[in-house]
């Protein structure tokens, strides 16, 4: 009876602990045969726009307006507090937010520089000024460049299900 209890309770913590796996999965694509690390909903590499191409589509949109896109980019900047935000470099010096759907996911906090694909909306949002100085402390400002945020400002944003970083 002590054996069948003992390999009962084994099994409920394998079973248990199955599904729980919270690393990102490492795979290879076959639309580019590169690796790359997958975060969020598992997206394909296919069909992939650009950032020129990115930056048009932004540019078509007004205030609450999204589209269902994917995009590549190579990252600026990310939430030093726990990975929950990105920013990605586009043309022209400007740059798109990407905030993860849900706080389903966070990124690496060290990642800026490296080339990734979002899968998601795309939208403009203007930004408060409330908004702008949380997220400026989160990218560790300094007190002056938080305090010099004067206006709410308009902001291209995406909100990722699912996020490729390629290694």
């Amino acid at each position: 009876m002590k054996r069948i209890n003992i390999l009962l309770v084994f099994t409920m913590a394998i079973w248990a602990s199955q599904g729980q796996n919270s690393q990102p999965e490492i795979g290879k694509l076959s639309a580019k045969s590169q690796e790359f690390v997958t975060f969020g909903q598992k997206i394909d590499a296919s069909g992939v726009k650009n950032t020129g191409e990115m930056l048009q589509h932004y540019a078509q949109l007004s205030v609450g307006d999204t589209i269902l896109t994917k995009f590549t980019a190579t990252v600026t900047d990310v939430c030093k507090a726990k990975g929950c935000w990105m920013t990605l470099a586009l043309p022209n010096g400007q740059q798109a937010m990407v905030r993860f759907k849900d706080y389903g996911f966070f990124m690496p906090k060290d990642i800026s520089g490296k080339e990734v694909i979002v899968n998601g909306l795309a939208f403009i949002e203007l930004m408060g000024l409330e908004d702008q100085r949380h997220f400026a402390k989160d990218a560790g400002k300094s007190d002056e460049e938080i305090n010099r945020i004067s206006q709410p400002k308009k902001s291209y944003l995406f909100e990722a299900d699912g996020v490729l970083l390629k290694q």
